[in-house]
C-alpha cells in the first residue's frame, strides 16, 4: 500500500459531535454543511491559506462505528484568532492513504468513497481523517473530493 506524508495543519470552522449510528451522521453532517454555507462562514475565518474546504473527522472514541467530531472549515496559518462561534484545531499530520471521488455530490460520491474505505483492509489510526473539496471545481454536480485516511 502506498502512503503519503501529510504535514501538520490547522483548521478553523464549524464543528459537531456525531456518530455513524442510523439517523445521526447522515442528518448531522448535511446540517453542518447547510449552516456553513448559509452563514457565509468562510468570510469570517481569519488567516485562510488555501481556497479548498476541508471536512475533518477527529476525536474518535474508537473506530468509525463510535462517536467522533466533524470540523468543517478552512486551513489556516494560525489559531491565534478563532471567532467565538467557531472551532479551531491543530493536527499533527503523519502517514495517510488517499482516495478520490469525482462527479455529482447529489449522487452520493463521497458516501460511496467512504463505503469503500470502511471495507478496505488498512490499518487506520483514527486520529484525523479528512476530505478536501477542490475549490477549482465549485459546481456540486461536477466536483472533486480527495479523502485522506490516517494510518498507524
Amino acid at each position: 500500500m502506498n502512503s503519503i506524508q501529510i504535514p501538520a495543519f490547522n483548521i478553523i470552522g464549524l464543528s459537531i459531535r456525531t456518530s455513524n449510528d442510523p439517523g445521526c451522521a447522515e442528518k448531522d453532517i448535511p446540517a453542518l454543511w447547510a449552516t456553513f454555507m448559509s452563514k457565509n462562514t468562510i468570510a469570517n475565518i481569519p488567516n485562510i491559506i488555501d481556497a479548498n474546504i476541508h471536512c475533518v473527522y477527529t476525536d474518535y472514541e474508537g473506530d468509525h462505528t463510535a462517536p467522533y467530531t466533524v470540523v468543517l472549515g478552512m486551513r489556516v496559518s494560525s489559531l491565534e484568532m478563532i471567532p467565538e462561534t467557531m472551532t479551531g484545531m491543530s493536527f499533527s499530520g503523519g502517514d495517510y492513504k488517499s482516495y478520490s471521488a469525482a462527479g455529482n455530490l447529489e449522487e452520493g460520491i463521497v458516501y460511496q468513497a467512504w463505503s469503500k474505505i470502511w471495507n478496505d483492509d488498512i490499518n487506520r489510526a483514527f486520529t484525523a481523517d479528512f476530505e478536501v473539496y477542490d475549490a477549482s471545481k465549485p459546481d456540486p454536480s461536477n466536483t472533486a473530493v480527495d479523502i485522506f485516511i490516517a494510518l498507524k
